[in-house]
């Protein structure tokens, strides 16, 4: 048997306290330590339950002397449980990190489930949610966000966002911006007391939140590409080039004529006969 400790994460309520989980508290109590994101957010729910624990404080700007810290004490055969301010750690927080160091130490970790604000969101949004894409919170830096947007521009999947009220009519500025007027449904302080769903295209949201200002923490889903949308990217995309020279682009990238081919007739939705006929008749 290893003498090294486990470490657990360990889901918590985004809101509504009673959604905390039997193991979840029994874990809490049975640990040496919890390390949590913001420790006065944490000892409120330690309280609600009477649980008494050395808190350590893990976020974004300590990890590093605080991740080194606490894979110390789980080689030494401590038990810790790792909490973000709400919901599940690792999700858009620095949990990330102390999971893969503590992998790369050969320590046990163990997940805890429970609520996840993206989930509760999808679920209840009227979009679809068999397949979805999760981006949690965009950059900040204003040409990496657009770029990144951008990139999820011909994605068919909902899209779901977490976005802070200070800077949601910058992102939803952005989302109308580069994806057009699409669906979107906010979802408003999940299982708290003012919990709320709006359903609106882009640019009615856009509108809606310049009369009113944002409050609340917010997940957005905003429905995927169409296939119009599709195939207008497209055809917009490679309009500007003749087939040839499209060719070229992956010639020049080292695939073989064949290749180029294929990827050529992708690209623009025509089938690879079409594409090899034109291109040998030049």
């Amino acid at each position: 048997m290893s003498d090294k400790g486990i470490l657990y994460l360990v889901a918590t309520p985004i809101g509504n306290l009673e959604d905390i989980t039997l193991r979840a508290i029994k874990v809490l109590k049975q640990v040496d330590i919890i390390a949590a994101e913001d420790t006065r957010q944490t000892i409120k729910l330690l309280n609600h339950l009477e649980i008494k624990k050395p808190l350590v404080s893990y976020y974004e700007h300590n990890k590093i002397s605080k991740g080194n810290y606490l894979i110390e004490q789980l080689l030494e055969g401590k038990e810790i449980a790792l909490v973000s301010d709400a919901g599940t750690p690792a999700i858009s927080d620095p949990g990330e990190d102390l999971v893969k160091l503590a992998i790369e130490n050969g320590i046990q970790i163990t997940s805890i489930p429970g609520p996840v604000a993206a989930i509760a969101g999808i679920t209840a949004s009227g979009l679809q949610c068999g397949r979805f894409v999760f981006e949690g919170f965009l950059p900040m830096n204003k040409k990496v966000r657009k770029d990144r947007l951008s990139q999820l521009k011909g994605e068919i999947r909902t899209i779901v966002f977490y976005e802070a009220p200070h800077k949601l009519i910058y992102t939803l500025k952005d989302l109308y911006e580069i994806l057009g007027d699409r669906r979107i449904v906010l979802a408003r302080e999940l299982t708290k007391r003012f919990e709320e769903y709006l359903r609106f295209s882009l640019k009615e949201a856009l509108d809606f939140y310049t009369e009113k200002a944002p409050k609340g923490e917010f997940v957005l889903m905003v429905e995927g590409a169409s296939e119009e949308e599709i195939e207008e990217e497209r055809t917009c995309k490679w309009s500007n080039i003749t087939l040839g020279e499209h060719i070229k682009i992956y010639l020049d990238e080292g695939m073989t004529k064949k290749e180029s081919i294929s990827k050529v007739a992708a690209d623009r939705g025509l089938s690879k006969r079409d594409v090899y006929n034109s291109y040998m008749k030049k």
